[in-house]
């Protein structure tokens, strides 16, 4: 019998590319997708449940899953303001960590950010590094968390900060050896492709994947 997953944020970057994976591997004979506005997505072994996050608590059986992949995140702009970017962004996933954890779930695959710092004094870092402070307290049996750097790939919004990165990144890679390879932005496809393989494998504990890595393992 194939394994049961659930994702969160599968409308995102990631988390589209990633369910994509999801559906067509044979690793899993189903897939929950949690959205909160319908997926033009149609597939046999795909469970769409639209949700309201704030009342997790009331879609229990939901979260009966083995793994379980989290790519929620927003921007500001989206947003508005910082505490409902809070909620998107650390409220939620830990509360979707909680819930499948009390439900039996043994693998936890989180996107973070590579600057995760909870004492960071900037807003972002340190909202990755307490996001990642939580969901370490919970107790899966395997728990992975992807630090990847600026995204690439086609959003439904215009991001100047990723487009310039794009463009510099193609026109002067060299910038992006060495020491700096970190920095080199990297496909939301690839970062999907990385944690579909990190959930295949027998890693248990706590496994960060930094960007560099991501790369190299997506």
């Amino acid at each position: 019998m194939g394994k049961k997953a659930l994702i969160a944020g599968s409308t995102g970057l990631i988390g589209n590319e990633l369910l994509q994976f999801l559906l067509n591997g044979e690793e899993y004979e189903q897939v929950v997708a949690i959205v909160r506005r319908p997926l033009e997505v149609k597939h046999s072994k795909l469970e769409e449940k639209v949700v309201d996050f704030n009342r997790l608590n009331e879609y229990q059986e939901l979260f009966a899953v083995g793994d379980v992949f989290c790519c929620l995140g927003t921007t500001i702009k989206k947003a508005k303001t910082k505490e409902a970017m809070w909620k998107i962004d650390v409220d939620y996933p830990v509360a979707i960590a909680r819930l499948a954890s009390s439900h039996g779930a043994k693998k936890f695959l989180l996107v973070s950010s590579m600057n995760a710092d909870p004492d960071s004094p900037i807003f972002y870092s340190k909202m990755k590094g307490k996001l990642e402070e939580e969901i370490k307290q919970i107790p899966f049996e395997t728990t992975a968390i992807f630090r990847p750097s600026l995204l690439l790939g086609e959003r439904d919004e215009f991001r100047l900060g990723e487009r310039t990165a794009a463009a510099i990144a193609m026109k002067l890679p060299f910038l992006f050896a060495g020491p700096f390879r970190k920095y080199k932005a990297i496909e939301g496809r690839t970062v999907a492709s990385a944690m579909y393989k990190a959930a295949q494998k027998d890693a248990p504990g706590l496994t960060v994947y930094p960007s560099e890595t991501i790369h190299e393992f997506g």
